[in-house]
């Protein structure tokens, strides 16, 4: 939309109106004069009317829109106690008089009691009982409407308010249309979103389900699987026995990935009360980590509310009732010298308003060790250094979040753990393995961490922090390989002046060639400081100007080059959701380096979850099963390594030696997999087999892939896109898990990182060229191995994208001390594959 401004004339200044002096005018007859005059002034002034109201109200036309007040509807839910009405099975029933009958009695005194507040009354529009259930509760919601005149007052409907209207009135009340008095003994109210007000006398898509003990029942969203349409407004009011409690599993769940529009809000309760929210979820799950959730009683509410124009196939849910003590029981003793325990329900989600306590004893002399695989316990608003509502207690500490590391240690052979969850919001909640040990030697052959953990012995004083805390790296005495930094860590003498802050104080870059008040540039030469971002290239590799906006027409290495050739001199301008190039071309092909499905973060888990690597492929030669990876970044082309292909056999070059699976997480199963024969294979023309130089390949498929949740392209980085040095990365393949092992026939993931180049040239002693990388451990332990080659080293952007840094290449063994792996270096490449591709 383009809005209207005052312009300016050649001259600079304002255009002026210029009126006709007397000699230019030609002389009316007087008789006509005054009328004329008048003509004129009121043309005049329509022009000027007509001008203003162009230049000034519709050139702010965009702006009154944005800012336009809307009426806003706010609704309070909650709960009432009757205490003195005797529980009737047709209660629960909507079509029966006795429903109806005591609704339209509660609703009377609620409505009452809110009109007795002065500000609520002016604004109260309705109260609606949507259940019953024993006790005898009611369950209710009250709508205000608010004109966009007074929303300033909208911050003044407040559940404390609402509660001191309910609670100042309705107790002992009697309704104008019943002459029955209605005891309230307890009141709750909470506010809620409008979208689940629904009244169940009046509203489709409302049903009223009935869990058994040993029965599995089915229900879906509407539309499903095709996908359901916008503005969808449907409730669940799931009931079952006093002595149950009821599970909820969604095998299938696919909602649109923007909570605000589009989710399913479950409850421990029969109204949307906040209060006692289980869960809210939107996105999709792999089958891998489901939704399942249990209520803390005999009822439930499940709300599927959608506002966006996304179609999405919606969900699918499974109910049943199970003994009450199954969902609430839990803790113990454990004697056992080792053993698991969890979380109630556990990989369900945890229900509401649980306590346990679990004793762990092992034999004197010994300390128990805890460490948890799988720990989350996350919840709106809680701040997890407090963890004041569910939480993990150990010898005093509360635990909640999400935690990727999590090992403890008793002072005595008797640890106990405590666990609570109130009555809002659950989640997965967490599996924990306990040993014993002996403390004089926590980890035989190993460091033993002050986290708990063990890390192999080369892996202490090495400079990288294993154990998480740091333990690993502090009172080190660094050998003569090794610099010592002021900050008394320990790091090879070989990142000495790599400009890479690697001691973390700035030490090791400190006392290099240039002096304070000098910039070096990436070559290492010396230039004074005032050069840096001076609009010119300075330094030969124009690194003075990387990341500088004042230098837009300075290109470098390091710049961006826009579709039109500008240069945009920002470090990874591409895919980072900002457009940066004038004609957006930045942000152009974004659509990859994505994860469909929604995972958890599994503890020390090396086995990859289904969708997790979505761009993974595995390559199988002829009859002999998998031999190579590739990577996906188109729906036609694959990415990987020359060395799979150009071999002493011809026959490797063959295309259709070839198959390629996408989507697969295991090699023995096939379910969502898609195999597709290869139709071309290009090698770079200037592979090199016995250096491995420009070790990349790409594979054009005979018929074009259909992305789903589990394939996905990567995103590839452009020629200027930085991986610094230290950046974790993650590796995945069907590689052997240790030097001359066989394939594993699970994919595997492992996290690695970046090595600087200076160190990478010298521990290869001189055999990487440009076109390579290395990553991994300095210490060994971890890396890609046999199988893993042409499989993609991808790493996580700010942006949410991930990309491919590198192809898996070669490396001496695998996992070997001062022996890191080495890849073929994406963004040296970049250009060739575009050539290539046209990606």
């Amino acid at each position: 939309m383009h809005s209207a401004r005052y312009d300016h004339g050649p001259n600079g200044k304002h255009e002026q109106i210029n009126f006709l002096s007397g000699s230019e005018k030609v002389p009316p007859k007087r008789k006509t004069g005054l009328v004329i005059f008048v003509i004129i002034a009121l043309v005049v002034a329509a022009v000027a009317a007509v001008l203003i109201w162009f230049f000034v109200f519709k050139g702010n036309s965009e702006a009154a829109i944005s800012n336009r007040r809307i009426p806003q509807t706010i609704v309070f839910s909650g709960h009432m106690k009757l205490a003195d009405v005797p529980y009737d099975q047709k209660l629960e029933d909507i079509r029966s008089k006795e429903f109806s009958d005591l609704a339209s009695n509660l609703e009377s005194v609620i409505g009452e009691s809110i009109k007795k507040d002065s500000f609520l009354a002016k604004y109260y529009k309705t109260s609606v009982v949507t259940a019953f259930s024993r006790g005898v509760m009611g369950y209710y919601w009250s709508e205000f409407y608010v004109p966009a005149s007074d929303l300033e007052l909208v911050p003044e409907f407040s559940e404390e308010r609402m509660l001191d209207a309910l609670n100042n009135s309705v107790k002992n009340s009697r309704s104008v249309m019943t002459p029955r008095s209605l005891k309230i003994s307890e009141v709750t109210a909470a506010r809620t979103d409008p979208r689940m007000a629904r009244n169940p006398r009046s509203v489709e898509c409302f049903y009223v389900l009935e869990a058994e003990e040993g029965k599995l029942k089915t229900f879906t969203s509407p539309g499903y699987p095709k996908g359901y349409t916008s503005k969808s407004r449907c409730q669940w009011q799931i009931r079952t026995s006093e002595k149950n409690s009821i599970l909820v599993d969604f095998p299938v769940f696919y909602i649109e990935d923007y909570c605000p529009d589009d989710f399913v809000f479950i409850y421990d309760s029969l109204s949307p009360d906040d209060y006692q929210a289980i869960t809210q979820k939107c996105g999709q799950r792999p089958p891998s980590n489901p939704l399942a959730v249990a209520s803390s009683g005999n009822i439930m509410l499940i709300n599927f509310i959608t506002d966006s124009d996304v179609q999405r196939p919606g969900f699918e849910a499974q109910y049943t009732a199970i003994p009450l003590s199954n969902a609430t029981t839990c803790g113990g003793s454990l004697t056992e010298t080792e053993g698991v325990f969890t979380s109630p329900l556990y990989p369900r989600f945890y229900p509401p308003a649980v306590d346990c306590k679990w004793t762990i004893k092992v034999p004197p002399g010994n300390k128990v060790r805890v460490k948890f695989t799988m720990f989350r316990m996350k919840e709106p608003t809680v701040d997890v250094h407090v963890c004041h509502k569910d939480y993990v207690e150990i010898m005093g500490t509360k635990y909640c979040g999400e935690m990727a590391s999590l090992a403890l240690t008793s002072e005595t052979n008797v640890l106990e753990v405590n666990f609570h969850s109130d009555k809002s919001y659950t989640d997965k909640g967490f599996s924990a393995e306990y040993s014993a040990y002996d403390p004089a030697d926590p980890c035989p052959n190993k460091f033993a961490c002050a986290s708990g953990h063990c890390i192999a012995k080369e892996q202490k004083c090495d400079g990288w922090n294993d154990c998480g805390d740091m333990s690993d790296e502090i009172k080190c005495k660094c050998d003569k390989e090794q610099f010592a930094c002021d900050n008394g860590l320990c790091k090879p003498r070989l990142w000495v002046c790599d400009r890479v802050n690697d001691c973390g104080d700035g030490s090791d870059e400190k006392r290099c060639s240039c002096e304070e008040n000098e910039w070096r540039c990436g070559n290492g030469v010396c230039l004074p400081q005032d050069v840096v971002c001076d609009s010119k290239q300075d330094c030969a590799d124009g690194s003075d100007e990387a990341s500088c906006k004042s230098s837009p027409g300075i290109c470098s290495e390091f710049s961006f080059t826009c579709s039109n050739n500008e240069c945009v001199n920002k470090v990874n301008a591409e895919c980072d959701r900002e457009n940066d190039c004038a004609d957006n071309s930045d942000e152009a092909g974004c659509d990859c380096g994505t994860r469909p499905y929604k995972l958890n973060r599994i503890v020390g888990g090396q086995n990859a979850e289904l969708g997790e690597w979505p761009w993974q492929v595995s390559l199988h030669f002829m009859n002999n099963g998998h031999v190579c990876g590739a990577s996906i970044i188109s729906d036609k082309w694959l990415l990987s390594a020359s060395h799979c292909f150009v071999t002493n056999d011809p026959a490797n070059h063959v295309a259709s030696n070839w198959l390629t699976y996408s989507g697969m997480q295991a090699q023995y199963k096939q379910d969502g997999v898609q195999r597709r024969a290869v139709k071309t294979i290009i090698s770079h023309p200037n592979y090199n087999p016995m250096t491995f130089d420009y070790d990349i390949a790409l594979l054009e498929l005979s018929d074009p892939l259909q992305f789903t949740n589990t394939i996905q392209p990567i995103c590839l980085p452009s020629a200027s896109h930085v991986f610094p040095a230290g950046t974790s990365c993650w590796v995945t393949g069907w590689g052997a898990q240790r030097e001359g092992g066989q394939v594993s026939m699970m994919l595997q993931k492992a996290s690695v990182k970046i090595i600087n180049d200076t160190v990478c040239d010298m521990v290869t002693e001189g055999q990487v060229t440009s076109r390579m990388l290395c990553s991994g451990f300095l210490a060994g332990g971890i890396d890609a191995c046999q199988g893993d080659s042409g499989g993609p080293l991808v790493c996580f952007e700010e942006s949410g994208k991930w990309f491919q840094a590198g192809i898996v290449s070669w490396g001496e063994g695998c996992a070997r001390r001062n022996k890191p792996g080495v890849y073929t270096r994406i963004t040296k490449l970049r250009d060739w594959v575009k050539m290539e591709t046209g990606i």
